[in-house]
């Protein structure tokens, strides 16, 4: 087991696993058909954003861009294609996925300093860097992870009702 940082790092790592553990305990208790129910006009599922998590967040950002991997970069998905779930794929696989990629991301994270220089950086998409160092994109995938949770929160007010904080 990787140590677990401290400082400043330690910090943003337990807000990440904090939102992450909200994106798989809001989906917690619905069955595979809900999980692949549109409920939007744009049409995504939880399912498909699960998988966006995984593979356009966690891999990304963390795998590739963090820490450059060249297995990573080369196979990163292109345009929707993280979206899009197969039909016979389980969606315990997915929901596994997103963990292991979390778990990835983590060992990423602890082994880099926060003011470390990214490895790689995808001009394709974003022109000239605008994340410069781990807490850069850590800050980055807090806010985004966070946003998709939300996302994640009014689907599954949508399909059952079931809402994940309630304050009165």
């Amino acid at each position: 087991m990787t140590e677990e940082p401290d400082g400043e790092t330690g910090a943003l790592l337990r807000v990440l696993r904090g939102q992450r553990r909200h994106v798989l305990g809001i989906l917690d208790g619905l069955d595979d058909d809900a999980l692949r129910r549109p409920v939007l006009p744009s049409g995504w599922h939880c399912l498909g954003l699960v998988r966006h998590l995984a593979l356009d967040v966690e891999r990304f950002w963390f795998g590739a861009v963090v820490a450059g991997d060249a297995e990573t970069v080369r196979t990163l998905p292109s345009g929707d294609e993280a979206w899009r779930v197969a039909p016979d794929t389980p969606a315990a696989d997915v929901l596994d996925s997103y963990r292991r990629e979390a778990e990835r991301a983590d060992a990423v994270i602890t082994a880099t300093p926060a003011d470390a220089a990214l490895a790689w950086w995808p001009h394709d998409l974003f022109g000239e860097p605008h994340l410069h160092s781990l807490r850069d994109v850590l800050l980055h995938v807090i806010t985004e992870t966070a946003c998709h949770a939300g996302h994640l929160d009014a689907a599954r007010e949508l399909l059952d009702g079931r809402r994940w904080l309630v304050l009165t």
